[in-house]
């Protein structure tokens, strides 16, 4: 698949994690709820959570990443750098391609588990 696609698909795919998570783990208002995603969706927030995960990549999942970092894409960044704008397409690629083959636990584990602390 396209990997600009598989961007596409994680990135609404990582939008409802992070949102779930954040209302599953806060008290917080909507406004203040909406503000930390907002942060956290941010090309330059998955920039930073891929820093994180990347040595636990296996070779498939760096291949896919590498694939979505380096597509053109169709679109420029507004609040990002180009660097932070083509590695969250890498990585929200990644979080398409293990979406859609039904990944989902793998998902939970490289994002949202303690040590990745995304």
């Amino acid at each position: 698949m396209n990997p600009v696609v598989l961007a596409f698909v994680g990135d609404a795919v990582y939008t409802l994690c992070v949102r779930q998570r954040l209302a599953l783990e806060s008290g917080e208002k909507t406004g203040a709820l909406n503000k930390r995603a907002s942060e956290k969706v941010s090309a330059h927030g998955q920039s930073a959570a891929l820093e994180r995960i990347l040595p636990r990549l296996t070779e498939e999942e760096d291949d896919i990443f590498r694939r979505g970092r380096n597509a053109k894409k169709p679109t420029k960044s507004k609040h990002a750098s180009v660097g932070e704008y083509v590695r969250s397409t890498g990585f929200e690629a990644l979080i398409g391609y293990l979406y859609l083959t039904g990944q989902a636990e793998r998902i939970e584990e490289l994002f949202f588990s303690e040590e990745s602390n995304v």
